[in-house]
């Protein structure tokens, strides 16, 4: 896992986090984790600190994207025009079409080997695995896909936790989970005084 918060207090480095959209993505996977370090750094902002996490969202190729209840949204960037990431996060849901798409598996291969911090929430640890990134390591996803994910070989599948972290790869179970990996994040990346004031900002119950 990455490790930088005295570093990011001396240079004041932005980590840039880059949240995958699809059609059919679950709205709170992707908007969860937006919440946690927007709100993180604006309160950075308003301490006239500098901001720790820039976030953009981004789609393999499509203008805009249909999320599982209906919202349409209008993505920052498309693969091809995507910049370089620190942290990428895949949400999940309905994974019918990316799972589909030969090239988002190729991007997750190429991207994966580029960021400091990989990470998947709920189904979207499916991705990963597809795209074989999750071999001998330790994972989780919602409690009604586990006995799918144990499907794929070589993996440590664990239950009843909502996230597993394990060498630069951090993957949580379903939906509001993922609120709880970026809290974490936030705590191991800056400080626990900022998650501290993420989470009450947030009005999150979190410890």
């Amino acid at each position: 896992m990455f490790h930088r918060s005295q570093w990011f207090q001396k240079n004041y480095m932005t980590l840039k986090i880059g949240l995958f959209l699809f059609n059919d993505v679950e709205v709170l996977d992707f908007s969860g984790p937006f919440e946690v370090f927007s709100t993180a750094s604006r309160l950075c902002l308003c301490e006239g600190k500098s901001a720790p996490f820039q976030i953009v969202t981004f789609s393999a190729n499509k203008p805009f994207i249909t999320t599982h209840g209906g919202l349409k949204i209008i993505p920052n960037y498309v693969f091809e025009n995507l910049p370089s990431l620190d942290i990428l996060i895949i949400p999940g849901d309905v994974m019918t079409e990316p799972l589909s798409q030969p090239e988002v598996l190729s991007f997750l291969r190429e991207r994966a080997s580029q960021v400091k911090i990989l990470a998947s929430v709920c189904t979207g640890v499916f991705m990963l695995a597809e795209a074989g990134l999750l071999n001998g390591k330790s994972v989780t996803t919602h409690w009604e896909n586990l006995d799918d994910l144990r499907k794929y070989p070589n993996l440590k599948v664990l239950e009843n936790v909502k996230f597993v972290e394990e060498k630069g790869l951090i993957t949580s179970s379903g939906i509001s989970a993922g609120i709880e990996m970026s809290l974490h994040l936030v705590k191991k990346l800056i400080s626990f005084a900022l998650v501290q004031k993420t989470a009450r900002q947030m009005e999150y119950g979190w410890i």
